[in-house]
């Protein structure tokens, strides 16, 4: 196993991940930080893993998880992330703002979720993962997992405020 070739590539996933449970970018960033030192000091023993990232993605979230109590579940809005934002230079500035206040809408409403739809909801839609995966990270059932997907998928739907004339962001 090489450290550079198998774990530093997951920086950005652990990152991600870390920021939807702590909504703080300097915790996650020291979250990432932790997690990479715990999994270097473990990495002789890496080789004996058999799913490597969803170890190291349950690493981070527990982390978080153990900070977010630490801190008394202080709330900071999530906020976007350049490489999410659409491409402003093909819309009209209109559009871009309509754009940007949706997307801002739906950070809000998933910062709003309860912690496990809200990790079920960016390990799924944003990270692409797969119920069994995300069932091994959070640690338990897919089908808690497809319910808590379901159950926040619900809520982002009912809170849209979208028009009917508008094409849905979800």
């Amino acid at each position: 196993m090489d450290f550079s070739h198998d774990i530093l590539p997951l920086k950005n996933v652990l990152f991600r991940t870390a920021l939807r449970i702590t909504l703080n970018r300097e915790d996650a960033e020291d979250i990432v930080q932790d997690t990479l030192l715990k999994l270097w000091e473990r990495r002789d023993t890496l080789g004996n893993i058999q799913n490597l990232e969803a170890f190291a993605i349950t690493a981070a979230r527990n982390l978080a998880l153990d900070r977010k109590e630490l801190a008394h579940n202080k709330v900071i809005p999530l906020n976007e992330q350049e490489h999410d934002q659409p491409d402003k230079h093909q819309l009209s500035v209109h559009e871009s703002l309509v754009q940007e206040e949706k997307i801002n809408h739906i950070f809000e409403l998933i910062n709003q979720l309860p912690e496990k739809q809200r990790t079920a909801i960016q390990l799924r839609e944003i990270e692409g993962k797969t119920y069994r995966e995300i069932a091994d990270i959070m640690n338990t059932t897919e089908a808690d997992v497809k319910i808590n997907i379901y159950r926040g998928r619900n809520f982002l739907k009912n809170h849209c405020n979208f028009s009917a004339a508008e094409p849905s962001s979800l």
